[in-house]
């Protein structure tokens, strides 16, 4: 897998990078096998059709770091056998987790790899805690300059890396500090974590399309 977008470095000064954005594009339709295959998958995602998401993936599926993977790890994840109300919540959360990111634009790499969400492919720099950088997912999205709805704005920003030094759970609104350095605050639902979930599809050696990663962290 092949990260080939590069936020660019600055030397000197409060900024960490110029302000570069990174317009999403989908490179799904190169192959209508991959078009017809993500679509059957989504399918069966939506329907939460545990038995066919699984025969969709990978044997070593990859799910996360220092796990098993494979089918075995997914269905744990899936559909773990519990009456707890709270791991119903925490399995919901995830089969919609998947389904948001298999609906990402995402791009093949020089493996021949599909990839997504596109923004995976964006190399951070070095100095750049990746818990701490985000993408934002609109177009002219207005950063504020509080944490209100009708709060002035400061400017609009489209499909750009920015930094959230101090996320705030169940908040609306996210306090921001774009690559240049401005500060203002960004409504959360524009926001999507670096270090989010990601998942590629690999052909197989018979040349069918398989789900290989699904993973978040660093």
């Amino acid at each position: 897998m092949t990260r080939a977008l590069l936020l660019s470095l600055l030397i000197c000064g409060p900024a960490l990078a110029d302000r570069q954005s990174f317009p999403p594009v989908d490179e799904a339709d190169r192959d209508p096998t991959l078009v017809a295959f993500r679509e059957s998958l989504l399918a069966s995602v939506a329907a939460r059709d545990t038995e066919a998401v699984i025969a969709a993936a990978c044997p070593d599926i990859y799910l996360s770091h220092g796990g098993n993977g494979g089918p075995g790890e997914f269905v744990e994840y899936l559909a773990p056998e519990t009456s707890d109300s709270q791991e119903g919540q925490i399995r919901q959360a995830y089969w919609s987790d998947l389904e948001t990111t298999l609906s990402q634009p995402g791009y093949f790499d020089d493996e021949g790899e599909f990839w997504m969400p596109h923004q995976w492919q964006i190399t951070l720099p070095a100095s750049l805690d990746p818990y701490v950088a985000y993408f934002v997912t609109g177009e002219d999205v207005t950063l504020r300059q509080a944490a209100e709805p009708g709060s002035p704005a400061l400017s609009l920003i489209s499909y750009e890396i920015v930094i959230v030094p101090n996320y705030r759970d169940g908040a609306d609104y996210q306090p921001v500090m774009l690559t240049d350095g401005t500060r203002g605050f960004m409504h959360g639902d524009f926001l999507w974590p670096m270090t989010g979930h990601r998942a590629a599809f690999v052909k197989s050696d018979a040349g069918e399309w398989q789900l290989c990663t699904f993973v978040s962290g660093d």
